[in-house]
């Protein structure tokens, strides 16, 4: 490269890291803050995955519950705590699901 050319070069690298450099200054929070709109598509996707999720964690706890896979006597204590959290959470991913909650996370 030339003189000029490295100048130029130069130049051209510190322009770039002075607006990297505002980019992520305290700020400028609303564009930081800017999330890019979800399209239908993806809207229908996180909703079909929330509803397939839910029944997943509410049946896995019904299955431990009932005890479907056979577990022994003294890992019933161990179903009935796992059992009951995955209903409870189940549950909850369930309103957050209806309020919306998980599409603004």
């Amino acid at each position: 490269m030339s003189g000029s050319n490295v100048d130029i070069f130069i130049k051209d690298y510190i322009n770039l890291n002075q607006k990297n450099v505002m980019y992520n200054s305290d700020e400028d929070d609303s564009r930081r803050n800017y999330r890019i709109p979800e399209s239908k598509s993806q809207k229908a996707v996180r909703t079909i995955f929330g509803i397939v999720m839910i029944l997943i964690y509410v049946g896995m706890g019904v299955l431990l519950l009932i005890n479907f896979f056979n577990w022994t006597a003294n890992w019933a204590w161990t179903r009935y705590v796992v059992g009951i959290v995955l209903i409870i959470y189940g549950f909850w991913r369930a309103y957050r699901q209806y309020k919306g909650i998980d599409s603004r996370l």
